[in-house]
């Protein structure tokens, strides 16, 4: 294929599938190539799984045809390309030589990794920040200067107000600005729950998953069937449903887990927004919406929104603030290796075989299965928080660094001594029982403290306390689970201990 004669080529990752992209907002359409590139490097740094290395490579090339419609010249790299380097650096380096010019133009991208890269081809790319996140990385540098703790929860009252979202003036819609303590409602499993949209493969994506299929299917999780969304169209029809028949029961539920209901009432658009078919604040907006015409109450509205405007940017400002350093820490000392079972499934604790085996058939678990499930257990087991990162990565198809590392290096498996989150998420099964009926079908008896038959949650939660005794003993929001660990006898002590000591010793 010709080229036209160019002065800059534009480099466009795969998570950057929006035309309000930086580098494309000053470009022009008549000089301009744009590059993008399928690269083994980026599909394999990590295993990722099948389903999301087809949902990326399906939505580039869409984006890629989308692109061409509007009038650009598209110069794209497949992966099965004969020449293909396998590495951004490569196939820069490749078409520079092709086309001609050294001026490369690229949007920050969303991984550290890749950033540190860059700054060192031999033809230094020029790198645009990324502005479709609310705030930039020095705005949030700004913020966290000089505060002794970096609490999500006044980030997000900040971006309420940037933003108007939900806001009557200067002060939150409906007097107070989180809602959380109505979302923790437990499901029933009479109860109705709207399926995702599924989206039929096109020959393009066919053309993708027979790809993926050659090349691998050595990798975690089933390729098929798959369903998500690969164009802009598909991921918005994909929010109008989630508006439509979810949002109105999205609040209450959020915080709930159903054996047979792998949804609920979640949105599933998390993966749209964070490669760039759907707008964050545009998707906040249609959310604020649904509230004002009286379709949701406000606690669904709320909820939602603050995962977008508060979570999602507040996690990539600490990433931004403390990368590189961020991802080697390692607070309690965690070293166990990662079971098997986070792969196959294999376990006899019901809830986590739900979770995993949930996780290979979709790329896609909720934020309590993650948090207060997969990510409990490699807490209280003492998992290596860096093997717990890397499974993250690598399952869901919504995971990115930025977002993914603080959410498992600082909320899940406090990796990094309170820095994101005021105490360690640690629960007994208790908690799951309450919030799932996953405790019914499971070997263990979810009600038992110890002995053989007792859930492995119960007396590792215990265990944990014990083990970081120093360190967490003076943390307030704990202290209560230690005044009533020290009220137990010594008996039951002993017996926490050996529970767990051969629980763990089989792992």
């Amino acid at each position: 294929m010709g080229f036209k004669k160019t002065s800059e080529i534009i480099l466009i990752l795969g998570d950057q599938l929006s035309p309000d992209i930086a580098a494309l907002k000053t470009a022009d359409k008549s000089t301009a190539i744009l590059l993008m590139c399928e690269v083994a490097a980026e599909a394999t740094y990590v295993r990722h799984h099948q389903k999301k290395v087809a949902f990326i490579f399906s939505a580039m090339r869409h984006f890629a045809d989308e692109l061409r419609r509007a009038g650009w010249t598209v110069d794209y790299v497949r992966l099965d390309d004969h020449d293909n380097s396998g590495s951004f650096r490569g196939e820069v380096k490749r078409a520079v030589k092709r086309h001609g010019t050294t001026n490369v133009i690229v949007t920050a991208p969303g991984e550290w990794r890749v950033l540190n890269d860059m700054q060192g081809w031999p033809s230094k790319p020029t790198i645009l920040p990324d502005d479709r996140f609310l705030c930039s990385t020095a705005d949030f540098a700004d913020w966290a200067e000089g505060r002794k703790a970096l609490r999500m929860e006044y980030f997000y009252r900040d971006m309420r107000r940037k933003t108007g979202l939900l806001m009557n003036g200067d002060q939150p819609e409906g007097g107070q600005w989180n809602y959380d303590h109505d979302n923790r409602k437990p499901a029933k499993g009479e109860q109705h729950f709207p399926d995702v949209p599924r989206f039929a493969p096109d020959a393009i994506t066919l053309e993708v998953l027979a790809l993926v299929a050659e090349r691998f299917a050595d990798h975690f999780g089933d390729l098929e069937p798959f369903w998500f969304a690969t164009t802009r169209a598909e991921a918005h029809s994909a929010l109008a449903h989630f508006v439509d028949h979810a949002l109105a029961g999205f609040g209450d539920f959020q915080d709930s887990m159903l054996l047979k209901e792998k949804f609920l009432n979640h949105a599933v658009i998390g993966l749209y927004i964070n490669c760039g078919l759907l707008d964050p604040l545009a998707v906040c907006r249609v959310v604020e919406a649904a509230y004002r015409k009286g379709q949701v109450r406000l606690n669904a509205a709320e909820g939602f929104i603050r995962q977008i405007i508060g979570w999602r940017e507040y996690v990539r400002g600490i990433y931004w603030l403390k990368m590189p350093g961020y991802a080697g820490n390692n607070a309690l000392e965690a070293t166990r290796p990662l079971p098997d079972f986070y792969w196959s499934g294999n376990t006899q604790m019901a809830c986590v075989r739900a979770c995993v085996q949930q996780t290979r058939e979709e790329a896609y678990a909720h934020h309590i299965q993650r948090l207060m499930v997969t990510g409990n257990f490699a807490l209280l087991a003492g998992v290596d928080p860096h093997a717990v990162h890397l499974w993250y990565l690598a399952v869901y198809a919504d995971a990115y660094e930025w977002v993914e590392l603080p959410n498992t290096m600082g909320m899940s498996q406090f990796a990094d001594g309170g820095l994101l989150a005021s105490k360690p998420y640690a629960a007994s099964g208790a908690y799951i029982h309450r919030m799932s009926d996953y405790c019914k079908g499971c070997s263990f008896d979810v009600k038992a403290k110890n002995g053989p038959g007792a859930c492995p949650f119960n007396y590792l939660y215990w265990d944990f306390l014990v083990r970081h005794d120093a360190r967490l003993r003076g943390n307030p929001r704990m202290a209560q689970m230690y005044r009533t660990y020290d009220k137990l006898s010594d008996e039951r002590k002993l017996a926490i201990a050996d529970d767990a000591r051969l629980f763990l010793a089989k792992l």
